[in-house]
C-alpha cells in the first residue's frame, strides 16, 4: 500500500530506506513560491534513532509489513528474553539488545507487545505502567507529610526511583513505564 504526504498522520508508519519508521510528527508547509513540502520527524522502529525529513508535496512511500503479537513475558535466558504468545502459546525468543532498556520493568507473566518486521521480533512495547514491589528503601516517619520530599526505592526488578517519604518495604507501587516515575501506591501488602 502506498501512501503519500496528504494522508500522513501521527503514528503513521512508512517504510523508509528499507526500514520501518513511525511519523512522530509532521507539519505540511506552502510556500509562496515553490511547491508544497512536508517536514516530518520519524523514528526508525529498529534502530530507535530520530530522524528529520523533508519530503516533497506528492511523493509516495510503502507501509511496511508491521505485525503484533500479544504476549507475556515468561523468563530470560543466556542471551535472550523469553516470552509466550497469547494466541498460538508459541514461546518467541527476543535478542537482549532489543528488550536492554525495559528489563527494569520486566515480570514474569507482564503482558508485552511484541513488533514483527519480516518475521523478525524488532521491538517491544510494554504496559503505560506496571505494578512492583519495594524490595528496600529508609523508614520514613509517620505523619511526615513534608510536600513533594522523596526517598530512593529500590524496586523488585532492580529499578531505583525517588518516592514519597511515606513508602515502606514490601509496598506495591505504580510506575509509569515511560519516564521511569512513581506514579501512586497500589497497596501495603505483598504480591
Amino acid at each position: 500500500m502506498n501512501v503519500s504526504t496528504g494522508d500522513f498522520k501521527k503514528g503513521l508508519k512508512l517504510l523508509i530506506d528499507n526500514q520501518p519508521h513511525v511519523i512522530l510528527d509532521f507539519e505540511h508547509y506552502k510556500p509562496g513560491k515553490g511547491n508544497q513540502f512536508t517536514r516530518t520527524k520519524l523514528k526508525n522502529l529498529i534502530t530507535g534513532k530520530n530522524l528529520d525529513r523533508t519530503i516533497k508535496s506528492g511523493e509516495k512511500y510503502n507501509v511496511p509489513d508491521i505485525e503484533y503479537s500479544n504476549t507475556t513475558y515468561l523468563y530470560k535466558d543466556a542471551s535472550s528474553f523469553i516470552f509466550m504468545d497469547q494466541t498460538s502459546y508459541e514461546q518467541i525468543s527476543v535478542e537482549a539488545n532489543l528488550v536492554s532498556k525495559d528489563t527494569d520493568f520486566l515480570t514474569e507473566n507482564l503482558p508485552v507487545n511484541i513488533c514483527f518486521f519480516k518475521n523478525k521480533a524488532i521491538s517491544i512495547e510494554l504496559p503505560s505502567s506496571v505494578d512492583l514491589k519495594v524490595t528496600y528503601t529508609e523508614p520514613g516517619l509517620k505523619g511526615d507529610t513534608v510536600s513533594g520530599a522523596t526517598k530512593p526505592a529500590t524496586l523488585e526488578t532492580g529499578l531505583t526511583i525517588q518516592v514519597p517519604l511515606h513508602i515502606a518495604n514490601e509496598d506495591i507501587l505504580k510506575i509509569n513505564t515511560k519516564n521511569r516515575e512513581y506514579i501512586e501506591k497500589v497497596s501495603d501488602k505483598k504480591i
